[in-house]
């Protein structure tokens, strides 16, 4: 594993195209301005697969490569991440308000991932099933996307990386949004129109939202 690692130069980052694990890595390194190689994973591509499994046990993205070291859990790379580029820095300062920060991310993958990977199973009644939750537990949560820019905060932090990647396939899985959550659109907009997303999206992930208006709808 380190023989390969060591091969490289230049940070370099295994990401699945539409994955939103892997997007949420993509912001953090766009938000920072590191230059890094993305290398796009197909199940097709049989020769990036096995390079990929040299480095990580588990084949899976985003998986990142840094020199010698090697990281591949997205939450884990992200903080990785922000320590080794503080500026601007995407956790809070203070140990508290750190520990609510991998709070909030430990939930939003307990209680959103799930229903994404339903939303995403392909099973029709499964995924429906999960839509539904998804869209009462966005409109549940409206009022907290308005109390600041960003969420549960002044600034944009890790807990937007993980939320605005969901937010952005919302058209894709036929979700959308009552008035009562406005809120939560605006968020989205606000989080849309930073330099730093519009730069993490692969051109895959530019076709989910091809000819689509993000807006409420009654």
């Amino acid at each position: 594993m380190a023989i390969v690692a060591n091969k490289r130069s230049i940070m370099t980052l295994y990401s699945g195209s539409v994955d939103i694990f892997s997007h949420r890595v993509r912001i953090v390194l766009a938000e920072k301005g590191v230059s890094v190689e993305v290398i796009n994973i197909d199940i097709s591509d049989k020769d990036k697969l096995e390079d990929l499994l040299e480095l990580n046990p588990y084949g899976n993205s985003p998986t990142l490569v840094d020199r010698e070291l090697v990281l591949y859990d997205a939450n884990i790379i992200m903080e990785y991440l922000d320590e080794r580029f503080p500026h601007p820095p995407l956790m809070p300062v203070y140990p508290v308000a750190r520990a609510k920060t991998r709070l909030m991310i430990y939930r939003i993958d307990r209680e959103w991932g799930d229903l994404v990977r339903k939303i995403e199973s392909g099973k029709t009644a499964d995924a429906q099933a999960a839509s539904k939750e998804l869209r009462n537990y966005l409109i549940k949560l409206a009022p907290v996307f308005s109390n600041s820019a960003y969420f549960l905060n002044e600034d944009f932090s890790l807990v937007d990386c993980c939320i605005a990647p969901i937010l952005w396939r919302l058209p894709a899985w036929g979700i959308t949004l009552p008035p009562e959550a406005k809120a939560v659109m605006k968020y989205a907009e606000r989080m849309f129109a930073r330099d730093s997303f519009q730069a993490s999206l692969t051109e895959a992930e530019h076709e989910l939202r091809k000819s689509e208006k993000f807006e409420v709808v009654s």
